[in-house]
């Protein structure tokens, strides 16, 4: 049995590993493009430019940086887990929780996904375009809700499949790892 996922470096690790970095990197450079337009629109506004539609812009980009960024930031322990029930119980059991509450992660997320498919889907069909100052069509900034979605469903799946084996979740590692590092600043 193998403690974290980083014990298994196969092309399917290697590839779902730089899956779930990419969502991560791409919702970085979403927050690196939102600091780049408010300081934009700050100096417009000072010269008296026509700067309303950057609200439109940073809002498509909050939502495209908090999907984006799921699946990377469930992998590293970054979510917020209630974990007292987990850590009162034996490691047998505390697997057994762990399975089933991804399963259900998996089932919720997969169902959040495919609504979301279907609404951008939809969104396509019916060519809706943005009703604010922006006037693009709505699919494209929804296309992040759908991609976030999907890499989120398989990081959830890929937990699932780990834990069944036997691996401790990666969540816990990665909290573990930085906590014997003396790192405890998710905590604050």
């Amino acid at each position: 049995m193998s403690s974290s996922h980083t014990a298994h470096t196969g092309p399917l690790r290697r590839f779902l590993d730089g899956l779930y970095l990419l969502g991560g990197n791409l919702a970085a450079l979403c927050v690196l493009a939102i600091l780049v337009l408010m300081i934009a629109a700050s100096i417009g506004r000072v010269f008296e430019w026509r700067v309303s539609w950057v609200n439109d812009i940073v809002a498509w980009l909050c939502a495209a940086a908090a999907f984006l960024g799921m699946a990377y930031s469930f992998r590293n322990g970054d979510f917020v887990r209630v974990t007292l029930v987990l850590e009162s119980v034996s490691a047998p059991v505390r697997r057994w929780l762990e399975l089933v509450s991804l399963s259900v992660a998996a089932v919720a997320i997969g169902y959040l996904g495919y609504w979301a498919a279907r609404f951008t889907w939809e969104s396509y069909e019916f060519n809706d375009i943005a009703g604010n100052m922006v006037a693009i069509p709505i699919w494209i900034p929804q296309m992040s809700f759908v991609v976030g979605s999907a890499i989120l469903v398989i990081a959830v799946l890929d937990e699932c499949v780990c834990v069944f084996r036997g691996s401790k979740p990666s969540y816990v590692a990665r909290v573990e790892e930085r906590h014997a590092r003396g790192d405890f600043s998710e905590e604050l």
